[in-house]
């Protein structure tokens, strides 16, 4: 152990037990879509079957989340931007999400500016940001969300809204201090709205860098996030 800086051999104890751990639920997961694909379907399509798909999802896109702050805390977080169809990253991102879609009466629509057919950030990275924010969008939709892409002087505007009951306002108005505490009532730490912003932080283009945003209103009334990319 380092005598020096104990806490950095604890935070890579931490780190390797959250890669394990994401690894377990993965099996887990395979095991548990094979198990339902041999049942028959009205055993498969129940009210708790909705939960247990949401949590998986929910619980993988914590470990995700947990190990990229890890990697952020000491500079270990490669970045690969390339240019993307957006179209085809979307579309990939809600089709991760279907099953829970599906067992929650959700529906999941998406639009894509015609003149921004193209993005250029890291794949990984942003679809990490975007599968969080697409587990709370679900939590608190009532029946639809909506993924919109556009561009706002010259920036990649990707933004998640949904039909819910919107952010609080404290939180909106604290939303530059990520890390807020628990919110003992939602379970909220802030801790999304942190990574989020990290990551979009890493994409600099010119000087300029990425930045979240959230707010409330949109096309369906309920929460909105936007994620600005140069």
């Amino acid at each position: 152990m380092n005598k020096d800086d104990p806490s950095l051999d604890f935070s890579t104890v931490i780190a390797s037990t959250v890669h394990d751990m994401k690894n377990s639920l993965t099996l887990l997961m395979q095991a548990h879509s094979q198990w339902l694909e041999r049942l028959p379907d009205p055993q498969g399509q129940t009210p708790e079957q909705g939960v247990i798909e949401f949590e998986f999802a929910h619980l993988n896109g914590m470990l995700v989340q947990l190990l990229g702050l890890y990697k952020l805390g000491v500079n270990q977080m490669p970045l690969q931007p390339a240019y993307h169809e957006l179209d085809d990253f979307i579309e990939a991102q809600l089709a991760c999400h279907q099953d829970v879609f599906a067992s929650r009466g959700i529906m999941a629509t998406y639009e894509v500016d015609p003149l921004s057919p193209l993005g250029f950030f890291d794949r990984e990275l942003i679809a990490s940001v975007l599968g969080n924010c697409i587990n709370n969008a679900v939590r608190y939709a009532r029946h639809a969300v909506l993924i919109s892409v556009s561009d706002e002087a010259g920036q990649l505007v990707l933004t998640i809204n949904d039909d819910g009951d919107g952010y609080p306002t404290e939180m909106i108005e604290r939303q530059a201090d990520y890390v807020q505490g628990i919110n003992h009532s939602s379970g909220s730490t802030g801790l999304g709205l942190y990574f989020a912003g990290r990551i979009a932080a890493l994409h600099q283009r010119n000087g300029v860098g990425g930045y979240t945003r959230i707010s409330n209103g949109g096309p369906l009334g309920g929460g909105v996030f936007s994620l600005y990319l140069p």
